[in-house]
């Protein structure tokens, strides 16, 4: 047998047939597990989050509760990129033969769905508290160091720029540098230098504003970071109103083949029971018919009987 032949061998084909089943079904299975399970890691975390977020502001909060925040937003936010691409993996499996397994997987996809969809929401209700709570703590923060609201940034200096501008007109540089216009330098009415305990308080107040600006200025970054996780949640449901659409047809798809094949099975039904009927009719005409003869052949018999007897 040569190759082609071997090839186009029916049952060879049909074997192959099988295993591409098999393979899809424990690829379903796999995706759906990894979906199932994301999805139950994504509610964990924004509980977690919610209570990190409640404690900014506090007492509790600390640069060590921040940062464990912002870690867990993005481990967060990453679970769910890989949850949508799990989803959509699932959408693109070839259906099954059997109806009843399309059935099935129908209905494990939307349940998947709708607890994504769930937990997403949830997280990106907490997102947006979080930001809030970000920004509210960069308004106090530039409020204090003097520096003009978030709003005003536009017409007003970025107060990240190489160098800032405090609110006693002093200019401080990101880098750690200290600048003085001569304007502002320091002296006494004699113009005599300032002494070292009034330049030990002045680099104090140097190294205080500067931390100030570092802290304005990793909070903003935060805050962006968060916007753009926010972002990406909003392309995720998208994705899902995508699939969801997607997935409505072809259900309406399946479901107009199972309407058709129940109208098949009806119609069988309805030719089986036309069929009884008659045979029932049938049978009932030959009982009638047997006994009619069975009356006249009696008859027959009676008259033959008296006849002969005379």
């Amino acid at each position: 047998m040569s190759f082609s032949q071997y090839s186009d061998d029916p049952g060879r084909a049909s074997y192959h047939a099988g295993a591409a089943g098999r393979d899809s079904s424990s690829e379903f299975t796999r995706l759906t597990q990894s979906a199932s399970s994301n999805v139950q890691k994504i509610t964990s975390n924004v509980s977690q989050v919610q209570r990190m977020v409640n404690q900014l502001g506090t007492a509790q909060d600390t640069h060590e509760l921040r940062d464990k925040l912002h870690q867990m937003q993005h481990y967060t936010n990453q679970l769910a990129k890989d949850t949508n691409k799990y989803l959509k993996d699932l959408s693109n499996l070839p259906n099954p033969s059997s109806q009843s397994e399309q059935r099935q997987r129908k209905m494990q996809r939307e349940r998947l769905t709708n607890d994504f969809s769930t937990a997403l929401n949830n997280f990106q209700t907490v997102q947006r508290r979080a930001a809030e709570k970000e920004r509210e703590s960069v308004s106090r923060a530039r409020a204090n160091s003097g520096l003009p609201p978030v709003s005003n940034a536009s017409t007003s200096p970025n107060p990240f720029d190489d160098d800032v501008r405090t609110g006693d007109g002093q200019l401080i540089a990101l880098d750690g540098r200290v600048k003085t216009s001569d304007a502002l330098k320091v002296t006494d009415q004699q113009g005599v230098l300032p002494t070292d305990q009034g330049g030990s308080s002045m680099t104090a107040q140097m190294m205080e504003e500067e931390s100030n600006l570092e802290m304005i200025r990793e909070r903003e970054t935060n805050i962006r970071q968060l916007e753009a996780d926010i972002m990406d949640v909003n392309s995720i449901f998208k994705d899902l109103a995508t699939m969801v659409h997607e997935q409505g047809e072809m259900i309406d798809s399946i479901e107009a083949n199972v309407e058709n094949a129940a109208i098949h099975v009806e119609s069988g039904n309805q030719q089986l029971r036309q069929a009884s009927d008659y045979q029932k009719k049938s049978r009932r005409k030959l009982c009638i018919l047997l006994i009619v003869l069975l009356i006249v052949g009696a008859v027959v018999a009676l008259i033959l009987y008296f006849t002969l007897k005379k």
